[in-house]
């Protein structure tokens, strides 16, 4: 599973594209320069019950803590995926 990252300094996503079409996606926007709100996070139907979502957020929580950043989880999976890994807590604001 290659999950991608795009970001134009004020929002990003990161998403699973395969054939050119964006099946999931977790999207953020930036609040200054070390808050990230996750505003959404969607996964295709043909992809559910994968995981899908909780890779994202890995990969998100690996950005962050790699940029020193925190997290305000806005999108309901998002924080309920939260609220399930302790070990990501660290990350939230």
């Amino acid at each position: 599973m290659n999950i991608q990252h795009e970001f134009d300094s004020k929002k990003g996503a990161f998403y699973l594209e395969e054939g050119g079409k964006r099946l999931a996606e977790m999207a953020y926007v930036m609040a200054g320069d070390t808050k990230i709100i996750i505003e959404h996070t969607e996964v295709d139907d043909s992809l559910r019950g994968q995981g899908v979502g909780k890779k994202l957020q890995a990969q998100l929580v690996a950005y962050v803590r790699e940029k020193g950043i925190k997290v305000v989880p806005l999108c309901p999976f998002a924080k309920a995926t939260f609220d399930k890994v302790e070990e990501w807590q660290d990350v939230l604001f």
